[in-house]
């Protein structure tokens, strides 16, 4: 299965903008979401469709990723009607959640993450800075990583750097970039533990670097891209990596696996529905209590 589609629909902002409209309604299509999380009740320890009917629908939602003060969440979708692409964001004033709704001139999009204290927002080789009136323009990362096709990175609370690059191979060749004594390494590829299989994609790292997550195709799959978890052992090298299981994964695609800023849940990408023409017309966001991991960490 190509995933030259998921590929493209990483969420982000887009600089050239056509069309921005904070949207407020109360009816059985837009109800008035309040609370934490969008207002959903929060999941157990098997995967649900998050937000059904909001932010998942019956079509296609890619990313999903909060902000660290949990007061914005960020994803993008495919209509059905018109096969466009939308960036889409909710944010929450005064307890209530406003949506709005990005349509870009280019579908060339990448994953937003931002980094745990919330003053970096990564797309891809390219970041934005918090500024007192919103974000910075674009800049980019350095020349060490301008050869690199990233698609989606994730930052660590020391700084450390963990992506992925899109490859027509299929390689799936996965990074990492330390920051040491305020300088920033040249890439490295993650070792053999992780870097095995194909398809290694969308790699999350935890805050305190103690695990990471990620999606690729190895033996020991479920029959497609599936998401893995490997540990920081005692010697900081990288433990085996672990099918997170069939809680988690099943023999469609699961991918792009993010964990909320405040540790509590895990969200992730699942095709639910496909058709010859189209084996990506239905994938929806799912989310799941993050204490799957550290069921998975006692097991190691």
């Amino acid at each position: 299965m190509k995933t030259t589609k998921l590929l493209i629909l990483a969420c982000a902002i887009s600089q050239n903008t056509v069309f921005a409209q904070e949207i407020i309604k109360n009816d059985a299509s837009h109800p008035t979401l309040e609370g934490s999380y969008l207002g959903q009740k929060p999941p157990g320890l098997t995967p649900e469709p998050f937000a059904p009917g909001i932010v998942t629908t019956k079509g296609l939602e890619d990313g999903g990723v909060f902000s660290p003060d949990m007061d914005e969440f960020y994803f993008i979708r495919m209509r059905q009607d018109n096969k466009k692409i939308e960036s889409v964001i909710y944010k929450q004033k005064n307890n209530r959640w406003l949506e709005t709704v990005i349509l870009g001139r280019d579908a060339q999009t990448f994953y937003p993450f931002f980094s745990p204290d919330g003053k970096t927002m990564h797309l891809g080789k390219r970041y934005k800075e918090r500024t007192d009136t919103g974000w910075s323009e674009i800049k980019s990362l350095g020349s060490s990583f301008e050869e690199i096709d990233i698609m989606s990175l994730s930052a660590s609370s020391k700084g450390t750097y963990a992506f992925d690059e899109r490859r027509p191979d299929d390689d799936g060749i996965l990074r990492y970039s330390r920051l040491v004594n305020g300088k920033r390494e040249a890439p490295r590829p993650f070792s053999k533990e992780i870097n095995s299989g194909t398809r290694n994609s969308h790699p999350f790292i935890a805050p305190d670097e103690s695990y990471i997550i990620w999606d690729g195709i190895k033996d020991s799959g479920f029959g497609n891209v599936d998401l893995y978890i490997s540990f920081r052992q005692q010697d900081s090298s990288w433990g085996t990596a672990i099918n997170m299981g069939d809680k988690i994964n099943t023999d469609a695609y699961e991918a792009g696996a993010k964990v909320t800023p405040d540790g509590k849940y895990l969200f992730f990408v699942r095709v639910v529905a496909s058709t010859i023409d189209d084996p990506y017309s239905d994938i929806d966001i799912f989310w799941v209590d993050a204490q799957i991991i550290e069921t998975l960490r006692s097991k190691q």
